[in-house]
């Protein structure tokens, strides 16, 4: 398919008298082309086109409708009937009345471009950078980030759910890829174990019969493993993607060795985020937050919130269920950087800061990164008052600690953590610690080698940490710091208005790219709200809160 670039040679004359006599107060679709003009340039996905081929659809027609879709709940299929039926749509694509539109599954296709290309971001790219010419978006000023999580669009599975259901999904493929080739392994309890979904069939109760059911899959899947892997199997046969993840579950799920095929239990099993969670979603994870688990992804919005300008996102981060906040806050600032849009202030929750993302965002990129960090507490189990790593005079330059009573550490040594963070790890001797007349309030370790010890940044995280401590208690800290609540009306938007809560689609890119198109349709919406003078919603508080308040 080529690209055939489409001049936009502005709205129809009949479309337009047509609409505004229908509209006379506008739609969205209206207001959004006459107040930002055409969006999308056709060259501005040249790249995703050959040059050869029968003509595209206008990509730049594709893009905008795929926004649209997310601002309005669409399916493809609802969304391509929308460019055929409605008129204001035809307005905002300069489309005549009497335009055909095209079919559904072009838009399947667009997107598919755009992730083989590279091009996930550019939609939002480019929202923004109008947004920047229209002197509504600046680099500077404030932005706050949040995450929520994305469920899979497959179903949660439990262990032997999941090691029935990719055995039988690795049989389906391969019946209809290669139906003489199976059909001698196929045996009668094969045909019964896996002739239908494993989320119909009713498990055997008892710990032991279902231990015992689950490791005759593992054996039935070895035995399939073997006859694709055995030479006189097609070597096409192995490049199945069902056959791959069965392999790939089947190592992480199971262990056989000379006394036969068994489950893996407890630390013998991968790390939840190196293991797989659905034979129909290698990308899937499954993670717990709260009490609450799910399967799928996280992702992470990031927007202005000057009081001057419109809240517009940013930037979108997705990853799987298991990758914590605190490891994307570095991602966040390059994309950040990326696109020149770096704030002087980044608000977030306490999951994204550490003392090592205080001194990176303010040494790398300038920024200041504004959330509260972990209090200063003692590890052990204290009742009342006892001495956190505050109490002690730390000596950066003679690398030693002194405790309230004046005792001078005997140890002080450089270390790092599993993790490879660097720590200084700081003792006192047991003699010491056993008379001090307060060791209740300092340690209730065991008689050993040392007494009380202490761990340790390094030097400059080390003081950060402590001055933010000592900062956040403040009420000049905490009134900068309410500014992050609004983050939360941004999340609530968009799950309200575009369901960015459940990916429509399988796989980490393809999902990533869902949450950039619901992103930039946030942002059309907020820009026609801003141009139009429509006020931010007020927080809503129930009659029965009022009454609290009241009182």
């Amino acid at each position: 398919m080529s690209l055939e670039s489409r001049d936009d040679r502005g709205v129809p004359e009949l479309t337009a008298r047509v609409v505004r006599a229908s509209f006379p107060k506008g739609t969205l679709a209206v207001r959004v082309r006459e107040a930002l003009g055409p969006l999308f340039a056709d060259q501005s996905f040249a790249e995703a086109f050959s040059s050869r081929g029968r003509p595209a659809v206008s990509p730049g027609a594709l893009a905008l409708v795929s926004v649209l879709q997310y601002a309005e709940g669409l399916t493809d299929r609802q969304a391509a009937d929308q460019v055929r039926a409605r008129m204001d749509w035809k307005f905002l694509l300069g489309l005549e009345l009497e335009d055909p539109g095209f079919d559904f599954s072009v838009l399947s296709d667009f997107r598919a471009r755009l992730i083989g290309h590279g091009l996930e971001e550019h939609v939002l790219d480019l929202v923004l950078a109008r947004c920047s010419e229209l002197g509504l978006l600046r680099a500077g000023g404030r932005q706050r980030t949040d995450s929520t999580h994305v469920l899979a669009s497959v179903r949660t599975l439990n262990r032997m759910e999941f090691v029935g259901e990719t055995l039988r999904a690795a049989l389906e493929a391969l019946a209809a890829a290669a139906p003489a080739w199976l059909s001698p392994l196929v045996t009668a309890d094969w045909a019964k174990r896996y002739g239908a979904r494993i989320d119909s069939y009713r498990f055997p109760k008892g710990e032991k019969v279902r231990t015992e059911w689950a490791e005759q899959v593992g054996r039935d899947g070895f035995i399939l493993l073997e006859a694709l892997y055995a030479p006189p199997a097609p070597s096409w046969l192995r490049e199945v993607p069902a056959v791959q993840v069965l392999r790939r579950a089947w190592v992480e799920q199971y262990h056989r060795d000379g006394e036969g095929v068994r489950w893996r239990e407890g630390k013998d099993l991968p790390p939840g985020r190196r293991r797989l969670s659905s034979p129909y979603d290698p990308d899937a994870r499954y993670a717990t937050k709260r009490g609450s688990g799910w399967c799928g992804y996280k992702t992470h919005l990031s927007e202005t919130c000057e009081p001057d300008a419109p809240h517009l996102i940013t930037h979108v981060v997705t990853t799987d269920a298991t990758v914590t906040d605190t490891e994307v806050t570095a991602a966040v600032h390059q994309g950040l950087d990326a696109r020149e849009l770096l704030p002087d202030e980044h608000v977030v929750d306490a999951g994204y800061v550490t003392a090592a993302h205080i001194v990176a965002a303010r040494d790398g990129h300038g920024i200041e990164l504004l959330g509260p960090v972990g209090l200063d507490t003692c590890h052990e189990n204290h009742e009342g008052e006892h001495f956190t790593q505050s109490a002690f005079l730390i000596d950066w330059e003679v690398k030693k600690a002194v405790c309230p009573q004046g005792k001078v550490s005997a140890s002080w040594s450089d270390q790092r953590k599993s993790s490879g963070t660097p720590v200084s790890r700081v003792h006192f001797t047991a003699q010491e610690c056993a008379v001090c007349p307060v060791r209740d309030k300092c340690t209730r370790a065991a008689n050993g080698k040392w007494g009380r010890s202490l761990t340790l940044l390094p030097r400059e995280q080390q003081q950060i940490l402590e001055q933010r401590r000592a900062d956040q208690q403040t009420d000049a800290w905490k009134q900068r710091y309410d500014t992050r609540a609004g983050v939360e009306g941004t999340i609530s938007q968009a799950v309200r208005r575009t369901g960015i809560r459940r990916t429509h689609y399988t796989g980490l890119p393809k999902t990533h790219l869902g949450n950039v198109l619901a992103a930039t349709a946030i942002n059309i919406i907020r820009l026609d709200a801003w141009l139009a003078g429509t006020p931010l919603g007020k927080t809503r508080t129930s009659h029965l809160a009022r009454l609290e308040l009241a009182a």
